[in-house]
């Protein structure tokens, strides 16, 4: 039996159907042609993950029902475990374990990962599990200095992946890094500032002044 491309997890036959009435069919066939969609956790996937400081986690429960939430922790707080699993430490939350409810019946999860700045997005699908009684992996996904209570660790088994064109992507600047720079530019001007009333001082005391 011939191998199907790794873009039919999302490819499905309605979708590929859609394509084909929208006209976009053809092109992504080529991309099938290919293999399809990554499959592997490349460099340039740990390397963006190394940016990403959000994400969103969807689950879908045994009756279809779908449930988005938002990850969030320092850069670099989903983790390369090896070629094709992810890994983060779960916080202490608001308690409503939709997303643990979900997965307990339903293991295919999805992740979105946001760069506002670079405005770059990239789709993951795979399956998800929940690990609690694992103190030492928990531990080693636990970011640094952060000031959060890891409850549990999710590994993500990665299916195929796939980075998104900017279109219609907005840019958006994380805030200490705005004040990061803003505060260095200030720094900067009074520096000038500084040397600027000391020529000007230099100069009223110069021979030649009338």
């Amino acid at each position: 039996m011939e191998a199907k491309p790794s873009s039919d997890i999302a490819f499905t036959a309605s979708v590929k159907a859609m394509q084909s009435r929208r006209g976009s069919r053809a092109a992504y066939e080529k991309m099938e042609a290919r293999g399809g969609f990554q499959t592997k956790i490349t460099p340039g996937l740990i390397a963006f993950l190394t940016e990403v400081d959000t994400a969103y986690l969807a689950t879908t429960n045994s009756a279809g029902q779908p449930y988005v939430q938002h990850r969030g922790g320092p850069k670099g707080f989903i983790c390369a475990l090896d070629e094709t699993t992810l890994g983060f430490a779960d916080y202490a939350g608001n308690r409503q374990y939709i997303t643990l409810g979900n997965l307990a019946e339903n293991d295919q999860a999805f992740l979105f990962l946001m760069d506002y700045a670079h405005r770059r997005r990239i789709k993951i699908w795979g399956r998800a599990r929940v690990v609690e009684a694992d103190p030492e992996l928990i531990s080693r996904l636990m970011p640094k200095n952060y000031p959060a209570l890891a409850e549990r660790a999710v590994l993500f088994e990665v299916k195929a992946w796939d980075m998104n064109c900017p279109r219609h992507i907005p840019q958006k600047l994380d805030a200490a890094e705005v004040a990061e720079v803003l505060a260095k530019l200030r720094t900067r001007i009074e520096t000038l500032e500084a040397e600027n009333d000391k020529l000007r001082a230099a100069t009223r005391g110069s021979p030649g002044d009338c």
